[in-house]
């Protein structure tokens, strides 16, 4: 689970300046080319039978095209993506040299004070992903904005001191236990909730009938 605070990345004098980049790839699990994600494992993995297991896994499903495409959900699938996206935060992190950068799979943000540094990164962003690793950027969830305007990012809008839960989200967590009232779901919503500002819809869960 995503638990960083992007306090903790910019100076707190800072944070009312910041602009972010937000950056989404179009249907990343579908996209991941089977080659050159055995190629990119090849490099960091020497054993050659668990290469092989590698590749069984990587073959034994494509997206409609052949060749191309992980399962959504499986745990092999989070790990292979991490794999594919680590040839991104390498390019970003030691040729690109971005300070405030944060991925989580296919979403990422980018922090700084200056647009036009983000302006500029974009561009080489998408370059990088074309020509090596055969994906794109979702055109409709890419954008620039101010920090304080509230960054969408991971379920939660995040705002330079606070965060809140995206409303959708909200609103699934209270269809949820109105339809399922269980003890345990509310449990489990308690952990996500602990991670923002939801005093009142914690309130709301514990005036649900059943629970």
């Amino acid at each position: 689970m995503f638990t960083h605070n992007y306090n903790s990345i910019i100076s707190m004098e800072n944070l009312l300046t910041a602009w972010v980049l937000k950056c989404d790839i179009r249907k990343f699990f579908a996209s991941i080319d089977h080659a050159r994600l055995k190629q990119i494992l090849a490099r960091h993995i020497f054993d050659r039978d668990f290469l092989w297991l590698c590749t069984q896994v990587i073959d034994s499903f494509n997206s409609g095209i052949e060749g191309m495409g992980l399962p959504l959900g499986n745990l092999t699938s989070q790990l292979f993506g991490n794999v594919y996206l680590h040839e991104l935060d390498m390019y970003v992190k030691q040729e690109l040299r971005v300070r405030h950068y944060i991925r989580y799979a296919d979403d990422f943000v980018f922090l700084s004070q200056d647009r036009s540094q983000l302006e500029n990164l974009l561009p080489k962003i998408r370059e990088l992903l074309l020509k090596n690793l055969k994906l794109d950027l979702h055109k409709d969830k890419v954008f620039i904005q101010t920090f304080t305007s509230g960054v969408d990012f991971l379920g939660w809008v995040h705002f330079p001191h606070y965060r809140k839960l995206r409303t959708v989200t909200k609103n699934r967590v209270l269809k949820n236990l109105e339809w399922y009232p269980r003890r345990e779901t509310l449990n489990s919503y308690r952990g996500l909730l602990k991670h923002g500002n939801t005093h009142k819809i914690l309130l709301k869960l514990e005036q649900l009938p059943g629970i």
